[in-house]
């Protein structure tokens, strides 16, 4: 079923680190007209009719990838203006931290999409600047400057 675009969207999404604090996990998709080698996706999704954003994260995380969420911490909210195809998107993103419990494999690992299709994932470095795959929502960047222990206010000076 194709997404409706015409209206605002709210979503959740998780920015989950590695173990090791280099890396944080996101889902990969197809190209666009926009982005022709496909663009990575922060977990997460819509949230439904009378749910918070923490319960959607919560969701959300366990129906893609079958996991826990410690340590949830709620970062703060992006507005994500963008285009998918040629059609106008918007969206209001709450943003949060937290480990994966159990975490996914280093290599090979997959999340269910609501649709019942696969979609990749794969841990992107913190330091992604070699790394030519948008991430989105874009306003995460502002979010991710080093191991997630430095994630903070991105407007703080």
């Amino acid at each position: 079923m194709p997404v409706d675009r015409s209206h605002i969207r709210v979503k959740a999404m998780l920015l989950a680190p590695s173990a090791d604090g280099c890396s944080h996990l996101v889902s990969c998709f197809a190209p666009t007209s926009e982005n022709r080698l496909g663009y990575h996706r922060l977990a997460g999704g819509s949230v439904e009719v009378g749910e918070t954003h923490r319960e959607t994260i919560i969701r959300e995380v366990d129906e893609e990838l079958g996991a826990s969420i410690l340590d949830l911490t709620y970062l703060g909210m992006i507005e994500n203006i963008f285009r998918y195809n040629g059609e106008l998107g918007h969206e209001i993103v709450a943003l949060h931290s937290g480990t994966l419990d159990p975490a996914p494999a280093d290599e090979g690992g997959t999340l269910t999409e609501s649709d019942g299709s696969l979609a990749r994932i794969v841990w992107r470095p913190f330091d992604d600047a070699d790394v030519p795959v948008p991430l989105y929502p874009s306003g995460a960047k502002a979010w991710i400057s080093g191991p997630l222990a430095r994630i903070g206010d991105p407007y703080a000076s």
